[in-house]
């Protein structure tokens, strides 16, 4: 009885295991730095990730039935337990053709009160007016009877894969979102406001890796997310390697756009999230998000006309920095040691990149276009040719 016990259990581990979509590392893509436990953003201790998937549909668009394929991404910088915690954060723009809602009061205040949202470009207003009444419904505020606050939206174009002019996000997928958010292992791929997105002549949407960095004896992690929706296949670089011009004739996006179009190759937009529990301060975030852009350009991204390139970067140190009307003191990195930090983040990002492509499937959309997940094979291939893996 108990063989068989155990032999039920491995094979119970065994489908786990083979269930779990690779990673770039899993298929040996090498990178720098050191990641944290998970390789995600939730390495950093406290912050929750939450998706809402919405999937239907297949054939001719019909504007409010589909097909769909989007969705809503989630992200607490301490826990949705955690009420209004705010925490310090900035962001930067690369290239503005895009939107993230609160900005504003971000850089001014140089506290992020709120969690982050992704969603795609058309779903931006339903997800702002429900995380406020989410906010209203759960007491965010902890009691405060008068108060304000602008939620973080953010949104990339995912109107060739789905019905993005049918406005299929609702409250209850924002609000599913929230209520799936949690630290750990994280989805990547189609998932969330990564549904319907595509990435450097491939499949794109969510992806995540961290970096563990020591600095004066201390350990620190720097993790990113990204919503990955940009670039031409000819710059695709993975692990320095052309691998884009490699594969220029092999799955092609199909897209059976009007004889005028103004998509132009290229075009898109990614949006990073980066979180760190070092302690480092508003102006010092905004020095983090200013390094995304290297990550992105490794991969192959320029921050073209119609691209959005949008960054945001909290750190979840100093938890009593916010205060109302009261004094408080904050331990600061000196900004002669931030420079690991600097490293971390461009290596999260390119990785958190990559990640995003490896776990996206082929998806068929609206009026059959369809966009082709990255081969596996073929890039191992590649690299092999470039003396990028091991034979």
């Amino acid at each position: 009885m108990k063989r068989s016990i155990v032999f039920i259990l491995l094979i119970l581990n065994l489908t786990v295991v083979y269930a779990q979509k690779p990673r770039a590392r899993d298929l040996g893509v090498p990178f720098n730095g050191t990641t944290g436990q998970f390789n995600a953003i939730t390495d950093v201790k406290g912050v929750e990730v939450g998706y809402s998937t919405i999937i239907s549909g297949s054939g001719k668009n019909i504007v409010g039935k589909g097909p769909v394929r989007t969705g809503v991404t989630a992200i607490f910088p301490r826990g949705k337990a955690n009420k209004f915690s705010p925490v310090f954060a900035n962001w930067y723009s690369l290239n503005g053709n895009g939107e993230m809602t609160g900005t504003t009061w971000l850089t001014e205040s140089g506290f992020l009160e709120t969690p982050i949202m992704i969603t795609n470009t058309n779903s931006v207003g339903v997800v702002r007016d429900a995380v406020l009444k989410w906010y209203v419904d759960t007491d965010w505020y902890k009691g405060e009877e008068w108060w304000y606050t602008y939620p973080v939206v953010a949104e990339t174009y995912d109107g060739f894969l789905n019905d993005i002019y049918g406005f299929h996000v609702k409250e209850e997928h924002v609000l599913e979102a929230i209520e799936n958010a949690s630290t750990g292992k994280i989805a990547e791929g189609n998932v969330g406001g990564g549904t319907g997105m595509m990435c450097l002549g491939f499949k794109g949407g969510t992806g995540t890796s961290s970096r563990i960095v020591k600095i004066k004896g201390s350990s620190y992690t720097v993790g990113a997310l990204v919503q990955a929706n940009f670039g031409s296949k000819s710059s695709l670089t993975i692990a320095g390697v052309p691998v884009g011009k490699e594969l220029m004739d092999t799955l092609n996006n199909e897209l059976k756009l009007p004889p005028q179009s103004y998509r132009q190759e290229g075009d898109g937009s990614i949006i990073v999230v980066v979180a760190t529990d070092a302690p480092l301060l508003p102006h010092q975030l905004k020095r983090i998000a200013n390094r995304v852009p290297i990550g992105i350009g490794n991969t192959g991204g320029i921050g073209t006309n119609g691209s959005g390139d949008i960054f945001i970067a909290f750190s979840t140190a100093n938890p009593d920095a916010f205060q109302r009307f009261d004094f408080t003191k904050v331990d600061m990195l000196p900004n002669d040691l931030i420079d690991p930090l600097l490293e971390a983040t461009v290596q999260a990002v390119e990785e958190a990149i990559i990640n995003a492509m490896i776990a996206a499937e082929t998806m068929e959309g609206i009026n059959g276009n369809k966009s082709y997940a990255l081969p596996h094979g073929l890039l191992v291939e590649v690299l092999k040719k470039y003396n990028r893996l091991k034979e």
